[in-house]
């Protein structure tokens, strides 16, 4: 099956940073809303579907649809309202929790949205752009899944990926982990690795590097404080994972994602 962008037409697209609580613990809105989370978490449902969101998640909400939600952390989200295609409403993909692996690209993503602040045309048929090119992440990855052999969905991994999402800012023991597993740290990363194609450390790292892309984007913070907040030793460490991953330094990458 051949994967085409849909027509939509973006109505609206609002950032919001830290938000506490929500005003409303339900609403329904006329059109789709897409929750994109940046930082934090939020418990939604959506139909007969319910669950936790964050880093990584896309909520997505079809029209004249009761979408209940609470913040658990405070929330960093896009806010995309939009008209979609009449068959959209009928098919499974489009609605409730969406899930993207390749969090460097999604990090790149929200980057740009953050950036698109104008609704003049071109900016918005470049914001239109990214919240297609959401989609289509979600997409191919689903259909990578889909050519790959049938595989049993390893419970314990996905709990060790919740906790370790849970707690990937702080003072994080994988051995501990691992073991209350009941297993050693070389099984985790094989089971891990299998379950979701990068290990536990790879995954930590994308976690902990893209909090510290945000900061150093938008705030003044010496990296020793960025560091403190990502769940790395110091400064020092911290800048040398970050330019073997991103690779630049994080001075470097501060400067040319500055006005």
């Amino acid at each position: 099956m051949i994967y085409r962008d849909p027509a939509l037409k973006l109505l609206s697209h609002v950032y919001w940073h830290q938000k506490k609580e929500f005003m409303f613990e339900r609403d329904d809105y006329p059109c789709w809303t897409l929750f994109a989370v940046e930082e934090g978490s939020f418990f939604y449902e959506i139909r007969t579907e319910q669950g936790e969101a964050r880093f990584g998640d896309l909520v997505l909400c079809p029209p004249r649809t009761v979408f209940r939600r609470k913040t658990i952390e405070p929330l960093t989200f896009h806010f995309i309202q939009f008209i979609g295609e009449p068959h959209m409403e009928h098919e499974a993909i489009w609605k409730g929790k969406l899930s993207v692996q390749d969090l460097p690209r999604l990090t790149s993503s929200y980057r740009y949205l953050r950036s698109m602040q104008g609704w003049d045309e071109e900016s918005t048929q470049h914001k239109l752009h990214l919240v297609n090119d959401l989609f289509r992440i979600v997409q191919m990855e689903n259909l990578i899944k889909e050519g790959s052999p049938a595989t049993i969905i390893d419970g314990d991994m996905e709990h060790a990926r919740g906790f370790l999402t849970d707690h990937a800012f702080g003072n994080l023991s994988m051995l501990e982990l691992a073991t209350s597993l009941g297993l050693t740290p070389v099984q985790f990363t094989r089971r891990f690795r299998k379950a979701f194609a990068q290990t536990p450390t790879e995954f930590i790292n994308d976690l902990r590097l893209t909090r510290a892309k945000h900061l150093l984007e938008n705030t003044t913070f010496t990296l020793d404080m960025i560091a403190v907040q990502c769940g790395y030793e110091n400064g020092f460490y911290l800048s040398r994972v970050f330019t073997q991953k991103i690779g630049k330094a994080p001075s470097l990458y501060r400067s040319m994602h500055r006005v």
